[in-house]
């Protein structure tokens, strides 16, 4: 298994303590803006992820107080010879929506544009209480391309989306929690901490259970009803048949903790 440490860059931070992986956008001075070669680091990142049984749990964050990403940096997008090729470039987004593990986002100030929809692919999301949410795209002539609307609709609702892709203004941590683009706001100085907290808890849980809970998640908001509940009977099935789901039998009742091994 290699080290995933290996793909730690000036800009991307990796570490990994026991089963969770913190990823760390570092670029302070610009907000945290991603680059494209940023990008394709995270997709490298999230593909060696998704293959390492030692990863069950990743937190995203930004270095510094003042961001947790403003998104991509504007100054590289006209580098795109072409309008098909801004189409079909590898976005941030897409690579970590492509992470099978849960992953938390640990918001730590701006979360703009790009960076806010990063932050809406991850499963968890909690805030800072400096932490600002905004989709300024639309003040600039075009509209977030990462999933924007169709997260931000999951998260705070059609009309909530609209406040906000339509205007570009921006939103308060406490705004952010009414509206449920968030679970909880923390002290900044205590928001690693408890991301860190519940990132353990979650690795503790058998992880092939945790990861099917990540997918039936999806499946839920896009799927028909009846096929949701019925992927969800499947998964279920799945799941039951693992030697985790079988340990966590023996270990209820004999009245102890479970040992999870992922198979």
């Amino acid at each position: 298994m290699n080290d995933i440490t290996q793909f730690a860059t000036d800009q991307i931070g990796v570490a990994l303590d026991g089963f969770v992986l913190t990823i760390t956008l570092q670029r302070p001075e610009k907000l945290n803006a991603v680059t494209p070669e940023m990008s394709r680091t995270l997709e490298r990142i999230a593909h060696a992820a998704n293959d390492d049984a030692a990863i069950r749990v990743v937190i995203l964050t930004g270095a510094g107080d003042r961001a947790f990403c403003a998104g991509s940096d504007i100054r590289t997008l006209d580098d795109y010879a072409t309008p098909w090729r801004f189409r079909n470039r590898m976005d941030y987004c897409d690579a970590l929506h492509e992470l099978r593990k849960p992953i938390i986002a640990a918001v730590n100030g701006y979360a703009l544009g790009g960076g806010l929809e990063t932050a809406l692919i991850c499963d968890i999301r909690l805030a800072s209480t400096t932490a600002r949410f905004a989709a300024p795209e639309v003040k600039l002539g075009w509209i977030g391309g990462g999933g924007m609307s169709a997260f931000l609709s999951a998260a705070a609702g059609p009309s909530n989306t609209a406040v906000m892709t339509m205007t570009g203004d921006m939103i308060d941590a406490e705004t952010a929690l009414r509206w449920g683009l968030v679970s909880e706001v923390v002290p900044g100085e205590g928001l690693l901490d408890r991301a860190r907290e519940l990132a353990t808890t979650i690795a503790s849980r058998p992880p092939i259970a945790v990861e099917t809970a990540k997918a039936n998640i999806r499946a839920a908001y896009n799927l028909p009803h009846d096929q949701a509940v019925a992927y969800e009977r499947d998964l279920q099935t799945i799941a039951f048949a693992t030697e985790d789901a079988a340990e966590g039998r023996r270990a209820f009742a004999e009245r102890r903790d479970g040992v999870f091994r992922g198979r």
